[in-house]
């Protein structure tokens, strides 16, 4: 794609971590993003990375609003390179679901008067509800403005980090989804109403971006074009549309998502359930796309690439429990040479060393 050749069809997509601080990588990241481009895989796109500071899904999320950020993130790119898979990064914008708890302490809304939190924007002053009660600000044209220059800061800081791949967040209920969605967005002026208007935010972003990202990089996009609420082919028609003008606008992959812009959604987990939906925007956006979400399994990975239903396979949790998920799925696969797709230091041992014999005990 473009100038960049991936050694695979195998991608980790991001998995925020929430281990920073002020928005800066701390020790953790540096071993664990080394780990999964040492895996294996093809591309590795670091975590949702917000463009300002009430961008944040969390307090431990990362940032590239400065330049102290961006000396990290360049270690990171760097780290991966070396390990030879593509550094990505995806850059967004929270949203109403801003200034929360990380998942593992409670995965809600900061309580009013804590220090850590801040004060939310969306389109519109509706709150997510349930765990999510905080009510947002509804956006000003200047908020809005802001907001897309903010993305483009974010975009120059990632390009000159050294990332060779960028991915704008414009799914998951997050602020660029929020504008899209029938849920989050009662606006009527420019920003809000029919499908066209709903859609404006995203594609001014795109647009302002594609002005400043490389023209040799690959700009993509991970987009929510399905809500699972009631209304799914209205939804997936008015995503379509989208994808095309973002395809126009010179997008260059879709990493096909869902909205999780409501609490009555019924999603179906199934494994590999998005990479139908992911086929038709496909074919009929016209673009390449990725999907992830349940597509652990190697042959259902294998079968959606071969079926010309995906271009690249997002594998996440399958990534954690093992960064060396590629040569696993290469052996499941009965490939040759999956030994190539590890370090030496690790091929020897896991490849071509038959382990102990007769009784043998290694020290």
């Amino acid at each position: 794609m473009k100038s960049i050749t991936l050694r695979n069809r195998i991608a980790v997509p991001p998995m925020c971590q929430y281990s920073a601080v002020d928005g800066a990588i701390t020790d953790w990241h540096l071993p664990h993003y080394l780990g999964m481009a040492r895996g294996g895989a093809g591309l590795v796109i670091v975590e949702a990375t917000a463009v300002s500071p009430e961008g944040r899904i969390t307090p431990g999320c990362t940032g590239l609003w400065n330049d102290m950020q961006a000396e990290g993130m360049a270690r990171v790119a760097a780290a991966i390179k070396s390990a030879g898979a593509v550094p990505g990064i995806q850059i967004g914008h929270a949203g109403r679901k801003a200034s929360a708890n990380r998942p593992w302490e409670g995965d809600d809304h900061m309580a009013d008067g804590d220090p850590r939190g801040w004060p939310t924007l969306s389109p519109s002053a509706i709150a997510f509800g349930a765990n999510l009660p905080q009510i947002p600000a509804e956006m000003t044209p200047a908020d809005i403005a802001r907001v897309k220059a903010d993305f483009v800061s974010a975009a120059i800081r990632a390009r000159d980090a050294g990332f060779e791949w960028l991915e704008l967040h414009f799914a998951h209920g997050y602020l660029a989804q929020s504008f899209f969605s029938v849920h989050a967005n009662h606006r009527t002026d420019a920003y809000g109403g029919d499908a066209e208007h709903r859609g404006r935010f995203l594609i001014e972003t795109l647009q302002a971006v594609r002005a400043i990202w490389p023209e040799h990089l690959p700009l993509t996009a991970r987009f929510g074009v399905i809500e699972f609420d009631g209304r799914d082919e209205e939804t997936l028609d008015e995503a379509i549309a989208l994808t095309r003008k973002f395809r126009e606008t010179g997008l260059d992959l879709l990493s096909v998502s869902m909205g999780f812009s409501t609490m009555t959604a019924n999603i179906p987990w199934t494994p590999a359930f998005m990479v139908p939906i992911a086929e038709r925007v496909r074919r009929e956006g016209g673009i390449p796309v990725a999907t992830a979400w349940g597509m652990d399994d190697p042959a259902d990975a294998e079968r959606a690439i071969a079926e010309d239903q995906l271009d690249i396979v997002m594998v996440g949790r399958g990534h954690l429990a093992d960064p060396h998920y590629p040569f696993r799925t290469a052996r499941a696969l009965d490939l040759p040479k999956s030994s190539s797709l590890l370090p030496e230091q690790y091929a020897y041992w896991l490849s071509r060393y038959p382990g102990p014999q007769n009784g043998e005990s290694i020290d």
